[in-house]
């Protein structure tokens, strides 16, 4: 592994994936006292690094040097073998949710905006709720689920379905790449509108389904909104009944917009290490501690490239189902994992043939340092 500053300077998209693989050289010599997981009874087994084949000097020499320069992260967990065996935490600066922005402490009880690693989860439910039978399938067409829009809906719309809105191939005219105050990006109208779901309904279908990607969080805040209409409840609390609550995690926010009508595709706020376990779930396709919560037909469909995002997030990447897959070069190995992805930094790592989960929060929103160039296909 090269341990020089400029790695660490571009730290982003695969870079701590890469520095957590490359980990692997060697055992520890010796106990470091950095990065030891608290003990929360939370059902996570706490182990070491070298337990499972980690080096956990190497780890805390990563972590002391993440603090020293400025990549602006405020967290840091890794798990092996299903053991939770590292998780470090910085100060920085953060603009969470409903709070002020400016320097933030964090520590293993403290959530974190995940961003856009919430329509990852939304996928994950929408997989649970085809398995409830809440809905018949992926395929089912999205006005099924809006008899009360159809009258503003845009000529189209009834040949896009829900795994349209899954992989971002739903050809519904869309631009959320733009500067936040460019009247022509559509992301802020989710909070602005009086009314969303008409707002996204309403959008032109400009290329035939199935054909073109283009990143688009107004598909997943229709998803949110129809498992509420299959299920009768909100977003918040189907996902605490089918998903938080059989993982253990007790502790967490799912925020909506500023007018209240949906939860935001992007309002998901967990502790890390409760967000280390979506990867875990993830990783055991569908099972937790013995328990199938996802179907594992559904994480396989899930983490299968279907599109190729060209150009976004700094790179090029795969997308499947509300998941992103690529590959990493660490030294001479051809490293594939699959992520969920959140702006500023925010990441799920999973490395399959590692047994690895590695997860990361930071503050680098509108940085290009969240982002690499250094993944490949």
């Amino acid at each position: 592994m090269r341990e020089g500053s400029k790695q660490l300077r571009r730290l982003g998209f695969a870079a701590v994936v890469v520095l957590a693989v490359s980990a692997t050289a060697a055992l520890s010599q010796g106990n470091p006292s950095c990065g030891v997981p608290a003990a929360l009874g939370d059902g996570w087994t706490i182990d070491s690094p070298d337990s499972v084949g980690l080096d956990g000097a190497r780890l805390c020499r990563v972590a002391a040097r993440l603090k020293e320069t400025e990549a602006n992260m405020h967290a840091v967990v890794v798990v092996r073998h299903g053991r939770l065996v590292f998780e470090q935490y910085f100060p920085g600066y953060d603009r969470p949710w409903g709070q002020s922005d400016g320097q933030h402490d964090f520590d293993a009880t403290a959530k974190h905006d995940m961003r856009s690693v919430s329509k990852s989860v939304i996928s994950l439910l929408v997989g649970i709720a085809i398995d409830r039978k809440l809905i018949a399938g992926a395929d089912e067409p999205v006005v099924k689920f809006f008899p009360d829009y159809s009258a503003v809906k845009s000529p189209g719309w009834d040949n896009i379905t829900l795994r349209h809105l899954l992989t971002m191939s739903s050809g519904m005219q869309w631009d959320e790449g733009r500067p936040w105050n460019d009247p022509k990006n559509d992301e802020p109208y989710l909070g602005s509108e009086a009314d969303p779901v008409r707002y996204v309904l309403s959008k032109a279908i400009v290329a035939p389904p199935d054909t073109v990607w283009v990143y688009n969080g107004g598909g997943t805040d229709l998803l949110g909104n129809i498992i509420e209409r299959v299920s009768g409840k909100p977003l918040e609390a189907f996902a605490r009944e089918v998903l938080f609550a059989p993982l253990g995690i007790s502790d967490w926010e799912w925020m909506k917009y500023r007018n209240e009508k949906i939860a935001s595709a992007a309002g998901l706020r967990l502790r890390p290490r409760d967000a280390a376990k979506i990867g875990q779930l993830v990783l055991n396709k569908g099972d937790w501690n013995g328990r199938q919560i996802v179907p594992a037909r559904w994480i396989e469909q899930s983490v299968t490239p279907r599109f190729r995002a060209i150009g976004f997030f700094g790179g090029l990447f795969y997308y499947g189902q509300q998941w992103w897959m690529g590959r990493t070069l660490s030294g001479d190995k051809d490293v594939k994992w699959i992520a969920a992805v959140g702006l500023g930094g925010q990441r799920i790592f999973i490395v399959p043939e590692l047994d690895l989960v590695v997860m990361t929060t930071s503050g680098l929103y509108g940085s290009n340092r969240q982002v690499t160039r250094r993944s490949i296909f």
